[in-house]
Formats: C-alpha cells, sequence, structure tokens
C-alpha cells in the first residue's frame, strides 16, 4: 500500500484553531494540561504527543469533508 503524502498543518476554523492532517478531518485535541519542568520541556512533551498521535492516525477513519487550509 502506497503511504500517504499527509502533512500536519496548522488548521484554523470557527469551533477549532490548532494542528490537523492534511488529508483528512482529524484534529489534534491535547488533553490535560502541559507537563514539564520548563516552558521547553512542555513544548517538547506536548510537539511529541502531537507527532505520535499524528502518526498514528488512519484517515480512513476521519471524514475528508473537512475543508483544506
Amino acid at each position: 500500500m502506497e503511504a500517504m503524502r499527509r502533512k500536519l498543518v496548522w488548521v484554523e476554523r470557527p469551533a477549532f484553531l490548532g494542528w490537523g492532517c492534511s488529508e483528512c478531518a482529524w484534529v489534534f485535541n491535547p488533553t490535560g494540561p502541559p507537563t514539564g519542568e520548563s516552558l521547553a520541556e512542555m513544548q517538547s512533551h506536548f510537539e511529541q504527543k502531537r507527532d505520535r498521535e499524528f502518526r498514528s492516525h488512519v484517515c480512513a477513519e476521519h471524514s475528508t469533508t473537512r475543508s483544506k487550509t
């Protein structure tokens, strides 16, 4: 199966502002407050979680009706 050329993109919608998939309606919705001892560590943890969830999501499980940004 050919890998999709999906990308993590910034999404701006009336009810959502954040990261999402370029090929489907998946968006990153972090749960809980950021964790870490410093702002840099909190940012790193946020980015790691976002990237891990993005890599593991399955586009076919999310509607593709999202308007592209």
